[in-house]
């Protein structure tokens, strides 16, 4: 199973390339174009992609090394942390081939997969000796939180589910969900940094990229974007004054 978290890790980045060549479509920023929500965030935002294959990359080869290899809580992890990998490879060729629905089955299941891992992974005494695997799974789990939703708007706008001409409504509902899950996860995670600083990397790209953005109601959910974000920076430092 070690050996299965590498080559998931490996195969992640190796996707992403034969992706932004166009070996299975479009490239991922052409697809999301065709799109628009306001939901999407500023296209600097998805640089952040680089960051989570090199942090997935070192832990799988962290945890195959010395001791680690037959360390308990990295073997319980390990079945998880390859099957997200391994969706957030896959996701990749369905996005550019337009198979949304798929894209939002995976996406979420992903997101399932390695939030449970840095669930594991933030428990009291664990994180302390699992520094690399939790920044690498929580990194990548936060990530997720975030695209998994910018996902669905862009589904809902391509199978026209509803309106593309008045969003804001039902973006607020998924706007209202996504703040939801990224608070619940954040206090089993008992305030996980990384998990908050990769979210306001996010939620900051959104409202930098809706404040220009033409659509209707655009400003709003630019500025409910940043309300998550402080609102969830505030609850990490609750929960982290909690339990010092």
């Amino acid at each position: 199973m070690r050996l299965l978290v590498l080559l998931c890790a490996i195969a992640m980045p190796v996707i992403a390339w034969l992706s932004q060549t166009g070996a299975f479509g479009p490239d991922q920023g052409t697809v999301s174009d065709r799109y628009p929500t306001l939901l999407v965030a500023a296209g600097y935002a998805f640089s952040v992609w680089g960051l989570i294959f090199l942090l997935d990359l070192v832990y799988a080869v962290w945890q195959t090394t010395g001791t680690r290899r037959t360390d308990p809580v990295l073997g319980r992890i390990a079945p998880m942390a390859a099957g997200g990998f391994l969706l957030t490879a896959i996701w990749m060729p369905l996005f550019s081939a337009g198979l949304f629905w798929a894209c939002v089955v995976v996406i979420f299941a992903a997101l399932a997969s390695l939030a449970w891992c840095a669930v594991q992974l933030s428990r009291p005494g664990v994180v302390a000796r699992y520094r690399l695997a939790w920044l690498a799974l929580s990194i990548h789990a936060g990530w997720l939180a975030l695209a998994a939703f910018l996902n669905l708007a862009q589904t809902i706008v391509a199978y026209e589910l509803l309106s593309t001409t008045r969003m804001l409504g039902w973006s607020l509902v998924l706007w209202a969900v996504s703040a939801v899950v990224l608070l619940v996860l954040n206090a089993r995670m008992r305030g996980n940094v990384a998990w908050l600083a990769i979210a306001c990397w996010g939620l900051f790209a959104v409202w930098f990229k809706q404040t220009e953005w033409p659509l209707p109601g655009a400003v709003t959910s630019a500025w409910v974007a940043l309300s998550i974000g402080v609102v969830l920076a505030i609850q990490t430092v609750l929960l982290r004054l909690r339990h010092r």
